[in-house]
């Protein structure tokens, strides 16, 4: 199945429902992208900053691009010009780097905050505890810069569906609390990013709004 008709079956699971697809272009070419962006597919997401500011370069300038991987706080500033949503916000020291370099541009930029659920070391995010105290502050309100529009989290790397879907449904209880909890002018919680490749019809049931597909749409990474 080609790139087009790829997009095409995901959009029709997809229809209906209040979730967007992030087409996951890491390690592709242009080109590759460009048959996507051809059939209407304008969300896509990298997790280089590298990468993603040389694509922002030469593609189409009506891209959405999400940062989707681990960022550090010194890549901040290259991607701040344009980038449409930052996923993996894992610590405060990140968030405001990026409220630093937001204001230099004359940009609010959109946010989600990574929650650590997966019982995996490797995966990177903040625990519930972490993420409540953050909102809660009173000095959050003087990050003028950004937005949090939701929360963003992985799964654990297993088979056990049952077990996916229990950590899918935590993360989505968790918005809930916390969009009656924490209120201010700069959170808007509305997005629930869940869901890749192996799991994303698990987080479609659990009300993933934006689901991140990259192998399924462009086959197996370009690793060199």
């Amino acid at each position: 199945m080609d790139i087009a008709e790829t997009l095409l079956k995901i959009n029709q699971e997809l229809s209906g429902s209040n979730c967007q697809l992030v087409a996951v272009s890491k390690t592709k070419s242009s080109e590759s992208i460009m048959e996507a962006y051809n059939v209407g597919q304008r969300i896509f997401g990298e997790n280089k900053v590298q990468e993603l500011t040389k694509k922002y370069e030469t593609l189409p300038k009506d891209i959405k691009w999400h940062m989707i991987g681990h960022l550090q706080s010194n890549k901040v500033k290259y991607i701040a010009p344009f980038v449409n949503l930052i996923h993996a916000v894992d610590s405060e020291k990140l968030l405001a780097t990026i409220n630093k370099e937001a204001k230099k541009n004359e940009r609010v930029i959109d946010c989600l905050l990574q929650i650590h659920i997966a019982k995996e070391e490797s995966k990177f995010g903040m625990n519930e505890i972490e993420i409540h105290s953050l909102l809660s502050k009173e000095s959050f309100a003087n990050y003028k810069n950004i937005k949090i529009v939701g929360l963003m989290g992985m799964a654990t790397n297993t088979t056990d569906e049952n077990k996916i879907a229990s950590e899918f449904s935590g993360i989505k209880v968790l918005l809930e609390k916390l969009k009656s909890e924490c209120q201010s002018e700069n959170i808007n919680l509305k997005e629930l990013s869940i869901g890749m490749s192996g799991d994303y019809k698990i987080a479609l049931k659990e009300g993933s709004t934006m689901i991140r597909i990259g192998s399924t749409i462009f086959g197996a990474r370009n690793y060199p």
